[in-house]
Formats: structure tokens, C-alpha cells, sequence
């Protein structure tokens, strides 16, 4: 069919005469396709041919001497749609593409339009010099070209192509356009919105740079977080902008995942090492400090519920890969646009790594730390070297605890001094010299060692105290324990496998080599079996199951320190023996989160433990207490006066005149408590009835009473098992 070009309301245009530098298309050869596709163009206006075959004849009686090959020409120009845009039809939008093909088929027969073109009826003509149907050829044309797919009606306005949206507007098909009032296919977001999605680019760029010189920055205690030490330039963020700027796009994208993954990981590794500081004091050891979790899941089961203690390793392992995936989407988002803006991001990179150079090089700080900060390489320094040295340690240690200067005393020259008495060795959790110091617990407990020392006084008994520097402090009570009974500095978890798989003398143990003694442990924190047990030296531990206690759990603590005590009376202390007992006594009851905290009962009603039920319920919740700063610490004051009245209150009423006891706290409360720069010194003090136990240590210079004076001496406690021993009468026998 041909292009109608001329109607009553465009003027009369004449033929359009193809440029000289374009190359018509060659048509393609006539096949049965062709002529299909052109069916439905042409079954659009069926007396379109009758006005077309008419205007042919005219045409050729007007122009006969015209070259054939021009002919073809002009009808291939209109055919492939290069038609003047004043020669495009003005229908509106909203009539159909065949309506308009049929009304102007019908102006042509009926004679009012005017006549064609001559190009323009060898365009209408059935059949072009090749054989090609001019609508097939039309139909391909529009194929190939979307402009010319659109429908007349579509292409009156030009003004309106700029609402298309996206290049996903147009048809994909050969068939006929859609109806063109078809609203457009809506475009992207940030195309719709081109000034927010900017505004939550440059957004996002700039939250992943606070990220990642964040976690450059970012120190490794609570106390430490304060805004200068972020008002730093990070040399890695320098060093790694200049790496990232410079490479190819492939090996740039590896080398970003890579740098966010370990970023990352290091994270992770700062935030242990705050959770360490805090409640260890002391950072997070990559090689031995992983089985602390599966006693950290205990702790949380046993304050928390079974739930709260799921819940809590479900956000922890949330927030570690959460850490992980941000880190490296950071990494990525800054590369990205580095790379996009590359002359900006090298000038820039090359001021701040200017102004890094200058102010490490004048030693410029604001305050406190220096403005040129390399905290990432010193940080990943200091662990190399602590994963290197625990290496070394581990294998020095070894050799350490084979030497013992008493390893080979044999038992009758052991502990000649103390035979005939009833020794008890009594641990007090949490027990720090901050609750003897501090402020906020200083006033309790102090008037509570006055008053049971008096109590002692009364009884019989005598005292003389002092003090000694824990090897642990926070927590890793076990680590002290060993510590205070084997004479080794035991710091770490893999010094205490060490020595507990081994063969070391420990004080308990001495007592059992004397053969002169029973030796036993209570340990109501123990839950399941415990077999360091022998490497101490007992002959019989009673622990949590063994204990016969039917009443509630206080937090962590599985039963009062007076029911422990009442039960180590019960099974043991007051039975009658052939020999004297020595015993090793936990106190748990002032284990945090020190709520809620017993009460103190009459002996004779502590039974089976199940009246404590009315007190646990009365006593208060420990996410109340822990989380408060003020009333933690008054809480674990308390917890502290209950253990000491529990432990004074057992001597006075079931001591006797060949009582000797030796208590002790087995570190410091953590940080929140004793604050960020407390000591790991520890009250030690002993009591006995027989004052001649107590002239065996006038040397010492310990205070009298159980509350040692701020001067009296302190030592490691590592150094407390060989005085002990040879104060009272052991002869060293190196092994």
C-alpha cells in the first residue's frame, strides 16, 4: 500500500528527492513471507490499489521520459519511511491506524484528495522492478527501524518522544504496533527520580566510608571510645584508596572483597576484644580463647533460660556476619565510585595521604592520640605477635611445670606443722579488693568484716591478712584456683590444660601425699564431670548433682553458699573420721550477675534448700541490676557480705579448736564493677583458733583480722602454695 502524504490539512508537498550519500537498502527477494507480513497493511484500506493503479497511469502519461531506475529509487526511499516530517499525517492519537488508512483509500476514489506524487504511487504499486511487494517491504523497513513502527497517529508530535521513559517503550516484534493509547512503560526509579536517587547514592558512599574508618579507628575498650580517636587519618584507608584507584576493573573487585572480608574480621576481632577487656581485662586470644564460648553459652543458659541463651548466640551470629557482609559492600560501594570519579579520588587520595605524611611526621595530635593513625597494621602487629609468643609459651611452660621445688618431698616432710587440724580452703567468687575499696561497696562489706571478725574474736578464733595478685581478673575463676594451689602463674587456658594433664604438686595435693589427711572438694558450680579432680589431689569431689539440693537457682549460682556449706557439714565435716579433714570449698553466691542474692537463715531450717524458694522469688531480676552501673555495684557488695557471713558464721558455729581455714577471692568483678584500671589483687586471709598456726606467719607482715589493711604486703598469687608449705613445716625436695 503507499504512505499517504497529502491531505487537507498539510500543503501540497512535491516528491522528495533521496540524498546522494545514503545508500538505499537493497530489497530483499520476493518470497511468500514477504507478502504475508504486507496482508495486514494491505487488507487495511482494500480500494487503496484502485487509487494507487490510477495515479500510476497519470503519473506515467505526465513523466514517461523519466529513468525507470529513479523510480525504483524514490519508492525504496518511502518505503523505508524517509519521508519529510511536513509530509507525516496529523491524525490524532487516539484514531486507529486502519480507520485513517481506510478514510483516506476513500478521499482517494471518491476524488477529493488531490493527486499523488508520482514517487509516491510507484511506492503504491503491487509490485517494484525486483518483484517486491512495496507493503512488504514497508513492513520490513518497520521492522528494522522503530521509528517507523510507530502508527501515523504516534508519530504527529515529536514533542512527545521525550516521555517514552526508557528504550524498553518500543516493540520488539515484526507485527503492528500496540494501540497507541497504551500508557508508557514506566522507567527505573533512578531514572523517575534522578535528584533523590543522587542524593541516596552520595548517602550510601558516604555512611560506607564512616564504616570503614570505623572499623580502622575503632579501639578495643569501652573507655577508649571517645570522638577524638575518630578524628584521625587511617594510613590503610590511604594505602588501599591508592591500590583500588590504579587497578583493572577485575583484579580491582577481588581485591575489594578480599580487603571488606578481612576488614571485617578484624571488626569482629575488636568488638571480642572490648567484650574481653570488659569483663577479663584483657584483650581476646586467637589461639586459646575459643573454648571460652562454650562457657560463656553456659553462663548465658544458666541467667538466662534456655531460650534467652539461644536467642543471644542467634544475635551474636547474626551480628558477625552482618559485620562481615556491611564491611564488604562498603569496600565495594567506595571502590565503585572511586573508579567512576578517577581523577577526583587520586586527588584526593593524594592530599590525605600528604597531610598523613605531614602530621606523623611533626607528631600532630588533638588529643591524646596522634592525628596520622596506624592503628589497623599495629593492631594486626600486636596479633601476630601474641599468636607467636603463645606458641612459645606454650612449649616453655611445659618445661616450667616440671620443675617444683616440693615435687619430691616426700609426704612425711610435708605440712609437719599442721597435723591434727581440720584445714579448709574456701574460694569466694568476685571476692576483689574493689569491694573492700571501692566506694559504692566499700561501707557494707567493710562493716561486715568488722562485725564477723569480732564474731571470730568472740569464738576463739584469730586472723592475720593480706593480699594477692590474681592471675585472672573478671572471670576464668578456674584459673585461679589452679594458680593459688599449683604455684604456677596460670594466665591462660592452655596453661591450664598443661598442667591439669600433667603431674604438678598442688597445696590440696600435699595434704593427700601426707597421707595424714581426708581431702575433699565441694563444688556446687560444677555440673558435669570434672575429671581435674585427681590432678588436685581430692579423694572426694562433691559437685552440683551430689550435693542433694532441691531448691531454685540464684542466676548462675545452682544453690546458697550457706546450703553448700550446710551440705559439706552434713556429708563430711560432721561425720566422725579417723583422720582430719582438708577441704576445698567454692562459694558461688557472689558469681554475677550477683541478682538475685539469698538471705542468710537459720541453720537448722536450711533442710533440702527448697525454703529458698520464697527468697529467689522475692529477690531481684538481673537485667535490672547488671545493666546498671549504680545498682551492680551496690548488688555485689551485697552478694560479697552474704558469702563472708555464710563462710564466718559456718566457723563460729561448727569450728572448733583444730579449725584452721585460708579464704580467699579468685579475682576481681569485672570492669563495670572495679572500674577499667582496678588491680587483680585479692584478699587472702586465715583463721585459726590454735594461735600458734597463726605465729608461723609473723614474718609475712599480713594485718590482723580479715580485712587487710591497704599496706599490707601483696604478692602473686603464684607464690602462695611454696610459703604455705614451708611455713608449716615442708622440706623442698626438687623433682
Amino acid at each position: 500500500m503507499s504512505r499517504t502524504t497529502n491531505s487537507h490539512q498539510l500543503p501540497d508537498m512535491d516528491r522528495t528527492t533521496p540524498e546522494p550519500e545514503v545508500t538505499p537498502e537493497a530489497p530483499p527477494a520476493d518470497t511468500s513471507d514477504d507478502i504475508q507480513h504486507s496482508t495486514p497493511l494491505e487488507e487495511a484500506a482494500p480500494a487503496e490499489g484502485v487509487a494507487a493503479e490510477h495515479a500510476v497511469s497519470s503519473e506515467s502519461s505526465k513523466s514517461a521520459e523519466r529513468d525507470g531506475a529513479e523510480k525504483a529509487t524514490a519508492a525504496e526511499e518511502e518505503a523505508a519511511g524517509e519521508v519529510p516530517a511536513e509530509e507525516r499525517t496529523t491524525a490524532s492519537e487516539e484514531e486507529p491506524v486502519a480507520d485513517i488508512d481506510t478514510d483516506t483509500a476513500s478521499d482517494k476514489v471518491s476524488g477529493k484528495q488531490e493527486e499523488a506524487p508520482a514517487e509516491e504511487a510507484s511506492a503504491g504499486e503491487k509490485e517494484t522492478p525486483s518483484g517486491e511487494a512495496p507493503a512488504a517491504e514497508e513492513s520490513k523497513a518497520a521492522a528494522k527501524d522503530p521509528a517507523v513502527e510507530e502508527s501515523p497517529a504516534a508519530e504527529t508530535d515529536p514533542a512527545d518522544e521525550g516521555d517514552t521513559g526508557t528504550d524498553e517503550d518500543t516493540s520488539a516484534g515484526d507485527g503492528p504496533a500496540g494501540p497507541p493509547d497504551e500508557p508508557a512503560a514506566p522507567g527505573k526509579w533512578r531514572d523517575r527520580h534522578p535528584v533523590a536517587a543522587r542524593n541516596v547514592g552520595w548517602t550510601v558512599t558516604g555512611l560506607s566510608l564512616l564504616l570503614i574508618c570505623f572499623a580502622l579507628l575503632m579501639p578495643t575498650s569501652a573507655p577508649k571510645f571517645t570522638p577524638g580517636v575518630f578524628l584521625r587519618i587511617p594510613v590503610e584507608a590511604v594505602l588501599g584508596a591508592a591500590v583500588l584507584i590504579v587497578l583493572p576493573r577485575r583484579p580491582r573487585i577481588v581485591v575489594a572483597i578480599l580487603s571488606g572480608a578481612i576488614l571485617g574480621v578484624l571488626t569482629v576481632l575488636n568488638l571480642l576484644d572490648v567484650g574481653f577487656n570488659m569483663f577479663l581485662g584483657r584483650g581476646f586470644n586467637v589461639v586459646l580463647d575459643w573454648v571460652l564460648f562454650d562457657d560463656a553459652q553456659s553462663y548465658l543458659k544458666d541467667t538466662m533460660g534456655n531460650g534467652g541463651a539461644i536467642g543471644a548466640v542467634i544475635a551474636v551470629v547474626a551480628l558477625v556476619l552482618i559485620v562481615l557482609v556491611l564491611m564488604t559492600l562498603a569496600v565495594l560501594r567506595v571502590s565503585n565510585v572511586m573508579t567512576r570519579n578517577r581523577d577526583a579520588a587520586s586527588r584526593v587520595t593524594l592530599v590525605v595521604g600528604t597531610a598523613w605524611v605531614t602530621c606523623a611526621a611533626l607528631g600532630l595530635q588533638l588529643s591524646g592520640p596522634g592525628i596520622a593513625a596506624r592503628t589497623t597494621v599495629a593492631r594486626v602487629e600486636d596479633r601476630v605477635n601474641r599468636v607467636q609468643a603463645t606458641l612459645k609459651d606454650e612449649a616453655a611452660f611445659a618445661k616450667e611445670a616440671k620443675k617444683d621445688a616440693f615435687g619430691g618431698t616426700p609426704g612425711d616432710q610435708l605440712l609437719t606443722d599442721l597435723r591434727g587440724k581440720d584445714v579448709m580452703i574456701a574460694f569466694i567468687e568476685s571476692y576483689g579488693r574493689s569491694a573492700i575499696e571501692d566506694e559504692a561497696t566499700a561501707a557494707g562489706v567493710d562493716a561486715t568484716l568488722t562485725a564477723k571478725n569480732e564474731a571470730l574474736t568472740k569464738a576463739g578464733y584469730s586472723a592475720k591478712s593480706g593480699w594477692l595478685t590474681s592471675a585472672t581478673y573478671g572471670g576464668s575463676s578456674w584459673l585461679g584456683h589452679s594458680t593459688f594451689l599449683s604455684g604456677l602463674w596460670i594466665n591462660n587456658q592452655n596453661r591450664y590444660r598443661t598442667v591439669t594433664a600433667g603431674e604438678h604438686l598442688t597445696l590440696t595435693g600435699a595434704f593427700k601425699r601426707t597421707g595424714a589427711w581426708r581431702t575433699v572438694g565441694v563444688m556446687p558450680g560444677i555440673q558435669k564431670n570434672w575429671p581435674e579432680g585427681k590432678f588436685y589431689g581430692l579423694d572426694n569431689v562433691y559437685d552440683s548433682r551430689e550435693l542433694g539440693y532441691e531448691g531454685p537457682k540464684f542466676s548462675w549460682s545452682t544453690m546458697p553458699d550457706q546450703y553448700a556449706l550446710s551440705a559439706f557439714e552434713r556429708l563430711e565435716h560432721g561425720k566422725k573420721r579417723d583422720k582430719p579433714l582438708m577441704s576445698e570449698i567454692i562459694l558461688t553466691s557472689s558469681h554475677q550477675p550477683w541478682a538475685p542474692i539469698p538471705k542468710m537463715i537459720p541453720w537448722n531450717q536450711v533442710g533440702d534448700g527448697s525454703v529458698y524458694e520464697g527468697i529467689e522469688k522475692a529477690g531481684k531480676d538481673p537485667a535490672d541490676v547488671f545493666y546498671d552501673s549504680k545498682k551492680v555495684k551496690e548488688e555485689y557488695g551485697k552478694s560479697i557480705q552474704y558469702s563472708v557471713n555464710s563462710l564466718i558464721d559456718y566457723v563460729v558455729k561448727y569450728g572448733s579448736k583444730n579449725t584452721v581455714l585460708v579464704f580467699l577471692g579468685d579475682h576481681q568483678p569485672l570492669a563495670s564493677v572495679s572500674g577499667s584500671n582496678a588491680s587483680r589483687d585479692v584478699p587472702v586471709s586465715i583463721v585459726a583458733h590454735d594461735k600458734s598456726v597463726l605465729d608461723k606467719i609473723d614474718d609475712w607482715g599480713w594485718t590482723d583480722g580479715i580485712k587487710p589493711d591497704k599496706t599490707a604486703p601483696v604478692w602473686r598469687m603464684d607464690s602462695f602454695r611454696d610459703r604455705f608449705l614451708t611455713a608449716y613445716g615442708s622440706t623442698p625436695v626438687k623433682r
